[in-house]
């Protein structure tokens, strides 16, 4: 044993156990004694979501040890993860030879080769571009387009006026008011955030040169000289104001850029009058109106950088001895560019969904989610489609430290939320754990729900790609635990391709490893309290791509 604060209860699993050698030992449950915080060596924290709970004392998803002791001999086959997200960065070192290649398209001769609906649509479709290369950076909130389609209709009504077929909507239009002026309370606050940083770093800088003329000065000196003013306070904010920007390596680079992002969260996300589909020039509200779009895929990724840190997650080479290690090798990745700086657009998703099932992905990884949807039963629709073509899709449960059982406003989910029914059987929710075998093993901002989440999967601290200079970067979010959770699914699938997607995703659920540990939970009231880990997700687990792997050539076989 290689923990002395480990309890294993070790539990078996038994699957169509009509003789012995059918019981397939899975998943102990770890019982946490003297818990404390993990210690991770430099070494392992590049890699830790791939360790072994039992082995190396990191609660990962034990995917070394499964190349170790399962994939080591086994053939493989090659298979298609789309990526729906922002765009990536195909040219990165790491994942330049992971890109999918349509093989029925041929390059930039402006036709439509296979017939798909997308002209030299080579690595995949940037919903958000023009003919003209122009590209959509920032759009609206979706409570901001739900008010501007609405307001003619309900602004200054009472429900008791509404027509009974309309109140759904107005329902959503009220809480969408709520959202917006709660989201305009925070804009109007970074805002005034960088017009003081604009506004105060020229005077810090000034001041300063009159002690250090050279400005030469370090975070000892600007600290001295805080101290020995402590009577001036108007002085003492220009010398706290130049602390701060040593002390976290800021650079007027960045004050610039805080100060645009807060100037365009009003003018744009929260702007009624801005439209960002003006430079796509379709009809957000028809689907049949699908001829926008263009093929580059990358053009802005160093803006919209999100969806080459979740692709490097997924499929970073593992034997190049350079950069992030993925999970596994033998995947192509297919770039569906739907994400802006903003939210993003039901259309553009329900048609990224159809487009990767058309053009042979097998699973398809959704990083994102948003409080409201005009559309949703599109969405819905292209979730059934999916199901139909035996498709996994895998999506994030979000950031924000709820219970999304007490919510009815998240999206992407496969729950109708008017029936409280799940509409298809081939659609994982995943939220965001930690290395910390205490209250901590849940990443705090990571959204749950005993109905809701499906499992957990590492999404703190996770090493991947970057489409901005050092390449490189640690990352954290739910939107990684989802990339683990697509990455494991095409592990299985590549392996045992005989499998279903709701089998992929039964195994999943059933084989990740349960801990027993109260974790620390944020309520709506803002106050703290513990609850089983094992009650944040359906499944209870995290998810385990040994024991995964061990559960998937049992049913394997059994279908033989």
């Amino acid at each position: 044993m290689k923990s002395i604060f480990l309890i294993l209860l070790l539990s078996v699993l038994l699957f169509n156990c009509k003789e012995r050698e059918n019981i397939i030992y899975l998943s102990p449950a770890i019982m946490v004694l003297n818990s404390k915080k993990t210690k991770i060596s430099k070494g392992q924290l590049k890699s830790w979501h791939h360790k072994d709970v039992i082995e190396d004392t990191i609660p990962g998803i034990s995917l070394d040890k499964a190349y170790k002791e399962i994939l080591n001999k086994k053939k493989t086959e090659n298979i298609v993860v789309a990526i729906i997200d922002q765009q990536v960065e195909i040219n990165h070192e790491d994942l330049k030879d992971q890109v999918w290649v349509n093989p029925n398209e041929i390059p930039n001769n402006n036709t439509d080769d296979d017939d798909n609906g997308y002209i030299d649509d080579i690595y995949g479709w940037n919903f958000l571009g023009n003919a003209k290369g122009e590209n959509v950076i920032k759009a609206n909130y979706e409570f901001v387009r739900v008010i501007r389609k609405f307001d003619s209709s309900f602004k200054n009504k009472k429900i008791k006026h509404i027509h009974p077929s309309q109140k759904s909507n107005f329902i959503i239009y009220e809480k969408s008011k709520e959202a917006y002026k709660e989201k305009l309370k925070f804009a109007k606050k970074r805002q005034e955030y960088g017009d003081f940083l604009v506004a105060n770093y020229p005077k810090s800088k000034r001041l300063l040169k009159e002690f250090f003329p050279q400005e030469n000065y370090t975070l000892e000196q600007v600290d001295s000289l805080y101290k020995t003013h402590k009577e001036n306070d108007e002085f003492n904010k220009l010398i706290y104001f130049m602390y701060d920007y040593i002390k976290y390596n800021l650079s007027e680079d960045w004050i610039k850029e805080t100060k645009k992002t807060a100037d365009e969260r009003l003018s744009k996300l929260m702007n009624i009058d801005y439209n960002e589909r003006n430079i796509l020039g379709d009809d957000p509200n028809d689907l049949n109106d699908n001829e926008y779009g263009n093929n580059i895929v990358n053009n802005h990724s160093k803006v919209l950088y999100h969806g080459t840190n979740v692709a490097g997650v997924i499929a970073s080479r593992r034997d190049n001895e350079i950069g992030a290690q993925g999970i596994l090798n033998n995947c192509k990745i297919m770039v569906l560019s739907i994400s802006p700086i903003g939210d993003e657009n039901d259309k553009d998703i329900s048609l990224a969904i159809k487009y990767a099932v058309d053009n042979g992905a097998k699973i398809i990884n959704m990083s994102f989610g948003k409080d409201f949807s005009l559309n949703k039963e599109w969405v819905y629709e292209a979730i059934k489609y999916a199901s139909k073509k035996d498709v996994l899709i895998v999506s994030s449960a979000g950031n924000e430290s709820r219970n999304l059982d007490n919510q009815d406003i998240y999206y992407v989910n496969d729950l109708d939320y008017t029936t409280g029914e799940e509409i298809s059987n081939n659609f994982l929710l995943v939220g965001a754990s930690t290395y910390s075998l205490d209250k901590g093993l849940k990443r705090p901002s990571s959204n749950y729900g005993k109905n809701n989440v499906d499992l957990f999967a590492p999404g703190y601290n996770i090493y991947t790609t970057s489409p901005l200079e050092e390449k490189y970067k640690f990352a954290s979010g739910s939107s990684y635990s989802s990339a683990i959770v697509s990455g494991v699914a095409a592990l299985i699938r590549s392996y045992y391709p005989n499998l279903t997607a709701p089998e992929v995703k039964n195994i999943l659920m059933k084989s990740g490893t349960s801990y027993h540990i109260d974790v620390e939970i944020k309520q709506e009231d803002g106050t703290k309290k513990m609850v089983p880990f094992s009650e944040l997700s359906k499944s209870g687990k995290i998810v385990n791509a040994y024991n995964a792997l061990l559960l998937a050539e049992q049913i394997s076989k059994s279908k033989n």
